[in-house]
């Protein structure tokens, strides 16, 4: 458990981190000089600048500079992501041309999109590393130059009320054998359970580094009208590409997964403004935390994916047009195009606060959800720590 909130950490840490790099970068390429750009979140234990002297300086703890010439680049106490301090939210009007406020609007639209352009970057990097290794993926249309290895059936779902979900199989599962048969091929092994409706088979399955065998007895389906336990399985196994190719197809999988992802986020809005609710499957910081131990124990190259996908969502939230998020600076960008002024810092600022304590509320109802369910795990380990 404790290395789940390690790497949990990590996950987040890289995360975050390159999403600021992302700003960082962008604003020196146009000119600014961000006040500080820091590893971590403050308290800051130290940094390095340049003075105005044109000597490197080191500035421990919180203590004020006043000679910097450049950016402070800083270690903070609390080691998660990242962040960098570009001007955005200064009230009084500063009259140097490479303060942020005074850039075009295209310019300072782009810097507030680098850090979403950078966590897409990073997603295409891990898949295409991943694609270089081995990386698990459905077997059917994989790139002839691709070595495959490690072939397997996994439950891609568990029915509502079905036998597997009385059995306690979970989406992820790898089925190793039945009834003491091993298959490679899903449609044997659907063909093999359909034919022994009400004779209880032993079904062998691997949950992470863990074997189970489990008895399951196969019952009439009604979507298949045959026998079945009620899940969905694929073929699946760790597909290995040449590098040129793995990089092409880590980009094109990104494009997939950011198209499939703004698919789901539509639908997500779409219920809340229709009066249907939210899934109740949405998960928090827990819940991600909680399902970075699972995928975890499944491997690194399972970590990989993961990161990718977080960083994808990370990407689509940051680029709302909600208020404190990315997107939503941009929005008041376009606002000051359309009007021919900003709007006034001060009322910004109340918006954007505003907006940052609705998104903090949210965090911590679907926190409170997590808690609820993953809290078992969380209470172990802290009785675990105090003990």
């Amino acid at each position: 458990m404790l290395l789940t909130i390690i790497i949990f950490i990590l996950v987040l840490s890289l995360l975050v981190f390159v999403h600021e790099m992302g700003h960082f970068l962008v604003a020196r390429r146009f000119g600014l000089k961000p006040e500080e750009f820091g590893f971590g979140f403050p308290p800051r234990v130290w940094g390095i600048y340049r003075g105005l002297d044109g000597k490197w300086k080191i500035v421990k703890g919180k203590k004020q500079v006043k000679d910097a010439a450049d950016t402070i680049y800083s270690i903070n106490w609390f080691p998660i992501g990242g962040f960098v301090k570009l001007g955005e939210d200064d009230i009084e009007k500063n009259d140097d041309p490479n303060h942020f406020n005074n850039k075009p609007i295209w310019q300072r639209a782009t810097i507030l999109l680098a850090g979403v352009t950078m966590n897409v970057v990073l997603a295409m990097a891990l898949i295409s590393f991943g694609y270089m290794i081995g990386l698990p993926q459905v077997l059917g249309d994989v790139h002839p130059s691709a070595s495959i290895s490690n072939e397997q059936i996994q439950i891609v779902e568990v029915m509502k009320d079905s036998p597997a979900e009385q059995a306690d199989l979970h989406i992820g599962d790898i089925v190793l054998s039945v009834g003491n048969e091993t298959f490679t091929k899903s449609d044997d092994l659907s063909e093999f359970v359909g034919q022994r409706s009400g004779q209880a088979l032993n079904y062998k399955i691997k949950r992470g580094k863990e074997v189970l065998e489990i008895e399951i007895v196969p019952e009439l389906r009604p979507e298949t009208d045959r026998g079945g336990i009620g899940i969905g399985i694929i073929e699946s196994g760790l597909v290995r590409l040449p590098i040129h190719i793995a990089i092409w197809e880590g980009i094109k999988m990104t494009f997939y997964l950011l198209w499939v992802i703004l698919l789901a986020f539509y639908t997500l809005i779409k219920n809340l403004i229709i009066g249907q609710g939210v899934d109740a499957n949405i998960a928090g910081p827990i819940g991600i935390a909680a399902l970075t131990g699972q995928v975890a124990r499944m491997g690194f190259v399972y970590i990989l994916q993961f990161t990718a996908m977080l960083s994808i969502n990370l990407a689509i939230i940051n680029a709302l047009p909600i208020p404190a998020l990315d997107g939503g600076r941009v929005l008041f960008l376009i606002i000051e195009k359309i009007k021919g002024s900003p709007i006034k810092r001060e009322v910004e600022a109340v918006i954007h606060n505003i907006g940052f304590a609705l998104l903090m509320l949210l965090v911590l109802l679907v926190t409170f959800k997590d808690i609820a369910r993953f809290g078992d795990s969380f209470k172990a380990l802290w009785e675990r720590i105090i003990s």
